[in-house]
């Protein structure tokens, strides 16, 4: 039962007080479960177009970024962390959103990425020299009003010149960055690939590290690090490993070293308990921004999860990692009606979260009960 967006009651049909104006959802043959949580998506970037984003005007950009918020909500993705744009046009997004202009989930924007000079997604006007320059692009997205701040730790496979292997700041310019975000209470959010950039981005204290490939000269978790993992234990640092249900191809060739190294990294990294949030890298070629809930049974596989384990990566546990807890990712009274019905069991099969039966988003009805 909710009522303005918030959940009211949660429990037997027969045992809900009666209220008016609650609304009352019969939930019998279904199993209803929080709102999916999306940790990392950038609405700005289509899947299927290999034009640059910087490319295309707003015109041509803002109607197909509605369309992939409602697309997402629709798939019960009641919540994404959208990190990265070049022209704020997701916190233009996220303002239609909230006003009730626009069906979409709660977003979470991070703006321009900082970026070195030439560095990962410089194209998106976060370039950096150095701290001096790191600082103006930070107070910039202060500006636009950001939820958080995204760095490129490390170079990135889609950016011509750039080198995921190398880190793109050092330890004292990185650590500065967190310490001023902190300073507006904002959390830091790593891009890493190689492992000297996990290694300063934990030192630096960032909230989350994006992707966390332990890339090395023999490629994807070719250099995983336990000392380096421990130093992210330690400080309490959240994994968002970005995978989508594409990294079926890996599960596809299971005498793959790739996929090997993979999953020993994951179980290290699971045996210290790094704690992981669900993440798809939406918008990146193939990479839809509906596909959450394919994705899930795939990262399970992939990092040795159980389905219950696998769906509190994208919703309580989320939740707690993106510091909004207090808001979402669980069915609790008072926290916001983002409510998905499902037929089956995800706690025994995951997939059945790919044909939601209904969804609500902050109490809006985003599929209606079929």
């Amino acid at each position: 039962m909710f009522s303005e967006g918030k959940i009211q009651a949660v429990g037997a049909l027969d045992d809900l007080p009666a209220s008016r104006g609650d609304r009352v959802i019969d939930c019998s043959g279904l199993t209803a479960i929080p709102g999916l949580i999306d940790a990392h998506v950038h609405l700005e970037l289509s899947p299927d177009d290999a034009k640059p984003p910087d490319k295309l005007a707003t015109a041509e950009r803002l109607p197909a970024m509605a369309e992939r918020a409602e697309a997402m909500a629709r798939a019960g993705i009641t919540t994404g962390r959208d990190l990265g744009g070049g022209a704020w046009l997701e916190i233009e997004i996220r303002g239609r959103i909230n006003r009730g202009a626009l069906l979409g989930p709660r977003l979470l924007c991070a703006g321009q990425p900082i970026t070195s000079v030439a560095g990962h997604c410089h194209f998106w006007g976060g370039e950096a020299a150095g701290f001096a320059e790191a600082e103006a692009v930070l107070r910039r997205q202060l500006e636009h009003g950001v939820d958080l701040i995204k760095v490129m730790a490390t170079g990135g496979r889609m950016t011509r010149g750039s080198n995921q292997i190398d880190p793109q700041f050092d330890l004292p310019t990185l650590s500065q960055i967190v310490d001023l975000a902190a300073s507006h209470e904002l959390p830091v959010a790593a891009h890493c690939h190689g492992t000297e950039g996990i290694r300063i981005a934990a030192e630096a204290g960032v909230r989350t590290i994006e992707h966390c490939s332990w890339v090395g000269q023999a490629g994807w978790a070719s250099d995983y690090r336990p000392e380096v993992a421990a130093a992210m234990a330690e400080r309490g640092v959240w994994v968002s490993p970005t995978v989508s249900r594409g990294w079926r191809r890996f599960l596809d060739n299971p005498d793959s070293t790739t996929l090997k190294r993979i999953q020993a990294a994951f179980k290290d990294m699971r045996s210290r308990d790094i704690p992981f949030i669900a993440s798809t890298d939406a918008g990146i070629p193939g990479v839809y921004h509906h596909h959450l809930p394919q994705a899930l049974p795939v990262f399970a596989a992939i990092a040795g999860l159980t389905p219950e384990a696998a769906l509190r990566t994208a919703t309580s546990a989320a939740a707690k990692g993106l510091g909004i807890s207090q808001v979402t990712g669980r069915l609790k009274p008072g926290l916001s009606a983002d409510i998905v019905l499902v037929h089956g069991n995800p706690l025994d099969d995951l997939t059945v979260l790919a044909e939601p039966a209904a969804v609500w988003a902050r109490g809006v009805e985003a599929k209606e009960l079929s």
